[in-house]
């Protein structure tokens, strides 16, 4: 006999919920598109007037990030490698530091609505072009695993035609980032995180009661040396280790949180700056939440999956489908909540894409279309973003096709974050931090970083990293033969193995392999780290020194130990310092960015 059929447990009520979802998403734009009709200017679409409040914005923050890669991967990530990646919490609070004192602040003085608008502001009109090219790429690629994600493993599990589903999401994303702006991406945000969450808290509690609470899940992880935390090991190769992920995590993240134009769109959308940066720390405490919700359906499922592993037995074919099959193993019996999971992924890839589609639609317009064609109009620019956001939509649909060749999905979205995020936020780093680095010093640097970078991603992906520094735990199929199902419990013949398929190959220290092996996390750490010591290296050689660079370009030090006194809502929060320094809703005073505000004087000078 065969074991469960999962598929049958997904019923007409769990497509009613799945579709309800994707519904109200989609009017959540329709509203957005009626009532923001004053809509005029690009920044109205782009940025949402920058009036957002701290509240939403954080949730929405927190919602980009939780996308399917995240739901599916995490969890097979602590089932696999062990619950060490909890430490990812300390990594999450000091990139939130980071992105709140350091570049926040820089970002929201000059008033842009792209980040790269920085690098011509610091360096020069080439340097952007460079920093916004890489960021489309690495923001399509992205988005194409996002899409491919819950699409395949829900097709794998629920028998959901794969590319109907890859499609419909991205029409709904499509539709409500043209409709609706940022506005409309940011509140479907957050109705879909109330929707994550609750369908990780449901599969998280129904599979505790069937282990009889979570002591027993705990007991079963530690003698399965899931609950690994003392890995101190510092040897760079190695996966995840302490290090790793505190050092590789916080600078992976940072190129996220820092300066990646999908997140710096939300926060500097914000009132004040002072809203900004709570929207950054009220984003870190849902990090914690999603976490501890990824490490807990982790342990979970090797409480209930530690004797017979789905994957090696052969019921799943990919380790990203070991979640929804989980689902549907213990929630089958209760309709609809399979379907509140399954909009529960859909939510993650709706909130991720529409934040990728609207980014992208934002660096089009303000680094490839505004510097060029200085005669469009605000209205004009308007309907090109709409535009663009179409264009967009349909291209990251199309790119989900190559996420199918990177393997662990979770893994190979961070190491796109690595290849193309480490050597943007050196660039950005060089920038901020040092006066005298030049624009050839950062282009030099760039280049440098991102071809050791690309050199070791691609290299990992045709050679994956040895058993020896991923350290993949057991997973045995000695009790395969029954299975463990909320409503049944049936007889299968499925050849027990103990080892997943990954690492059944032997690999010697001299293939080329082991070069292959750093950890994907310390993969930005270090492309950072090369673009700002080259570019330092080139500045000092090329005249660097005798740069004269704003003061509004570089990081100051003295708003690190500044603090912000209370004001009623009709007044800007200031800085307390000897010399008070200004926080304008918009612009600033530099002569590289007088085009823009020449624009917004004609606009006010017309509208009075």
């Amino acid at each position: 006999m065969s074991g469960p059929t999962v598929s049958g447990s997904f019923g007409i009520w769990d497509y009613v919920v799945f579709v309800a979802i994707l519904l109200l998403s989609a009017l959540v734009g329709i509203y957005h598109a009626v009532v923001g009709r004053g809509q005029q200017t690009s920044a109205d679409f782009l940025l949402g007037g920058r009036q957002m409040s701290a509240m939403p914005v954080a949730l929405s923050l927190t919602a980009s990030f939780m996308s399917a890669v995240t739901m599916f991967g995490a969890p097979y990530d602590t089932y696999h490698f062990g619950a060490i990646n909890a430490f990812f919490a300390i990594a999450y609070t000091v990139v939130v530091i980071l992105s709140a004192e350091v570049f926040l602040p820089i970002f929201y003085r000059l008033g842009v609505t792209s980040s790269y608008e920085y690098l011509e502001l610091r360096f020069n009109r080439w340097v952007r072009l460079c920093g916004t090219i890489l960021f489309m790429i690495q923001t399509i690629l992205y988005t194409g695993i996002v899409i491919y994600t819950p699409a395949l493993a829900l097709n794998q599990v629920t028998s959901f035609n794969l590319w109907g589903s890859i499609i419909s999401t991205g029409i709904v994303c499509i539709f409500y980032c043209t409709l609706g702006g940022l506005k409309a991406v940011v509140w479907t945000d957050v109705f879909q995180i109330v929707i994550m969450v609750t369908g990780l808290v449901a599969v998280i509690v129904q599979a505790m009661i069937l282990e009889n609470g979570i002591t027993n899940v705990l007991n079963t992880a530690y003698y399965g040396g899931r609950l690994n935390f003392w890995n101190f090991d510092p040897n760079p190769l190695q996966r995840h280790t302490f290090w790793t992920i505190i050092i590789g995590g916080t600078f992976t993240w940072t190129a996220v949180y820092g300066v990646n134009q999908a997140q710096v769109q939300r926060y500097i959308s914000c009132k004040t700056r002072f809203q900004a940066k709570v929207s950054l720390y009220l984003n870190l405490i849902g990090l914690w939440v999603i976490l501890v919700c990824a490490v807990l359906s982790g342990l979970s499922m090797y409480s209930l999956y530690h004797d017979c592993d789905p994957w090696t037995s052969g019921k799943v074919k990919a380790p990203d489908q070991l979640m929804p099959y989980m689902v549907l193993d213990i929630l089958g019996g209760f309709p609809g909540l399979p379907g509140l999971f399954v909009a529960c992924a859909y939510s993650g890839t709706l909130s991720t894409v529409s934040s990728s589609i609207n980014a992208l639609a934002a660096v089009t317009v303000e680094d490839l279309i505004k510097p060029y064609f200085t005669t469009l109009s605000e209205k004009q620019l308007s309907w090109i973003s709409r535009a663009m956001s179409l264009f967009f939509g349909a291209v990251c649909i199309g790119m989900a096709g190559l996420a199918s060749l990177m393997g662990s999905l979770l893994q190979a979205a961070l190491t796109i974050f690595g290849i193309v995020g480490g050597p943007v936020l050196g660039l950005f780093t060089l920038g901020i931090l040092f006066s005298w680095a030049n624009s050839t010093g950062g282009i030099v640097g760039l280049i440098t970083g991102f071809a050791f970078a690309l050199w070791i991603g691609i290299g990992s992906q045709i050679y994956p990293p040895t058993p020896q520094a991923t350290l993949p735990l057991n997973l045995s199929t000695a009790g395969c033969n029954f299975s463990r199902s909320l409503n049944e419990t049936s007889w299968t013949t499925e050849i027990p193995r103990t080892t997943p398929p990954e690492t059944s190959k032997n690999y010697s220290v001299e293939t080329p392999e082991v070069w292959y092996s750093l950890s994907y996390l310390y993969l930005s750490t270090f492309a950072t780290l090369i673009v700002i010591i080259v570019g330092l290296i080139i500045s000092l050689l090329t005249g660097g020194r005798k740069a004269h660079v704003d003061t509004d370009l570089l990081l100051n030090w003295k708003e690190l130990l500044c603090c912000f006194p209370r004001s009623s809502s009709s007044d800007r929060v200031q800085i307390m310092t000897r010399k008070p320094c200004t926080d304008p809703v918009i612009g600033n005073n530099n002569p590289a960015f007088s085009h823009v505000e020449m624009e917004r004087t004609e606009k006010r000078n017309a509208e009075t």
